[in-house]
């Protein structure tokens, strides 16, 4: 077999960088927010056309919900390697924070901005484009590729758990590669591990048909508002402790691999201060190896938004008839969304709150994988010629995903890289991904490839 000829992919993905990113802004622009069920279809049928256009076999197959793209491609090796990622998007509100507008992608400093650019539509053409540098140096890939592409990935995947299990033998694969990574502040690319679960739920009270002057309704009324407030504060403590008994229970504390790998992990303190402007962190914690294990490592309970009464300008005397707010609880392993969803009903009633409606909003089981994986090993060493340095690894990410069904369901190692940076504010305005970034994983993934299609 003749070796790769990475020099010539690695002038390819220079040469063709330009086009690539026009191609990815074409994706961009293509609305695709599950959350309000806009544009799903057709960003599914883009994202197929782009995958036909490699000569992937590729299926556009219905759901509940939206559309799942499965795509296959032989390769010179039986190998299969596995892509998951998403093409469904978060809401770009609010709109008036952002520098351009969201989907209407713009260059700017080096790098591009636009709703979904890195989270994760900017991965999906990456990915592509390093398969496009191996078949144009080639004319073939060194293994097998396939693509598991879903629409619903920020509304919880609602529909990814049966389509996965249904379809085991069509995503049989040896090992899988995650929609999300990146570098981290320092600019040395990060392999997580795995990703926390997730419990997501509406709290609503509803005390009256209506709002109620407060004059009338102040002292003889029940008041939504102070009910949820009340409601929400038996959840937690000041010292930052979930009090919902069992909560804890299933928690497996980390291993002292895993301690080792926090401790190796640079300090992000001085960073997040810098970018998100706080002041202070938690319980006092200071920074280092205590800040990245309670970050990833540790299960929380968020207040993500209160709603009640009046909010407008000026005032308005009511008493609220109806309060809502929306909370997710993130979980590490062994925890499990739908145990903590009884535990939450058994909780609130059993401190006089049974009046407080629970809507699951969506919810997704920890996952991990083992860092002496032969296939996350391979992943680490490849970035050494990209970036210069071997992967960081990171036991666990903060964030949640359903990278446990594709690992209950297909039996594979799943492994992390993308052109994500700590700056990229995915899930907020001014989206963006830098471009050299985007470069250097193209480069990561074909040496991936490559690698994995000998091994």
């Amino acid at each position: 077999m003749s070796p790769l000829p990475v020099e010539s992919m690695d002038r390819y993905l220079q040469e063709n960088l330009p086009a690539s990113i026009e191609e990815l802004k074409r994706l961009v622009a293509q609305k695709s927010i599950s959350a309000q069920n806009l544009g799903l279809k057709e960003c599914a049928e883009l994202v197929a056309n782009m995958l036909e256009k490699r000569g992937f076999h590729v299926k556009v197959n219905p759901t509940a919900g939206a559309p799942i793209v499965t795509a296959e491609r032989k390769g010179r090796s039986d190998k299969t390697l596995l892509f998951y990622d998403h093409y469904d998007v978060q809401p770009p509100e609010p709109l008036e924070l952002w520098l351009s507008e969201p989907f209407q992608p713009e260059e700017r400093d080096g790098m591009l901005f636009g709703r979904g650019v890195s989270d994760n539509k900017g991965n999906i053409v990456n990915r592509l484009f390093a398969i496009d540098s191996m078949l144009d140096a080639l004319g073939e890939l060194p293994c097998a590729v396939k693509f598991l592409i879903e629409g619903e990935e920020e509304v919880s995947s609602a529909n990814l758990e049966e389509f996965v299990f249904s379809h085991q033998t069509e995503l049989k694969a040896d090992a899988c590669i995650w929609e999300s990574g990146g570098v981290d502040q320092n600019d040395v690319p990060t392999q997580y591990l795995g990703l926390r679960g997730i419990c997501y739920v509406e709290l609503e009270v509803e005390t009256a048909s209506m709002d109620v002057h407060s004059g009338l309704g102040g002292t003889i009324f029940p008041n939504a508002a102070w009910k949820l407030v009340w409601a929400l504060h038996s959840l937690k403590n000041e010292k930052e402790e979930i009090l919902i008994d069992g909560f804890y229970d299933d928690v497996l504390p980390p291993s002292q691999e895993d301690l080792e790998f926090f401790k190796a992990m640079p300090d992000a303190a001085q960073d997040y201060r810098t970018r998100f402007g706080v002041k202070e962190f938690l319980q006092g914690m200071q920074g280092g190896f205590e800040l990245n294990l309670a970050e990833a490592y540790k299960p929380s309970c968020t207040i993500c938004g209160l709603t009640s009464g009046y909010q407008g300008k000026g005032s308005k005397t009511v008493l609220p008839a109806r309060a809502s707010a929306k909370i997710d609880f993130r979980l590490i392993p062994d925890q499990k969304p739908h145990r903590i969803l009884e535990l939450l009903r058994r909780h609130l009633d059993a401190h006089g709150f049974q009046d407080v409606k629970i809507t699951d909003l969506g919810g997704e089981a920890p996952s991990k994988t083992s860092a002496s994986h032969p296939f996350v090993q391979l992943v680490v060493d490849t970035a050494k010629e990209v970036y210069g340095v071997p992967m960081q690894i990171v036991p666990l990410s903060g964030g949640s995903g359903p990278n446990f069904i594709v690992q209950e369901a297909l039996h594979v190692p799943i492994a992390s890289l993308g052109a994500g940076y700590p700056g990229t504010g995915a899930h907020s305005p001014n989206e963006n991904i830098r471009i050299a970034d985007y470069l250097k994983s193209a480069q990561h993934i074909v040496r991936v490839l490559d690698a994995f299609g000998k091994d």
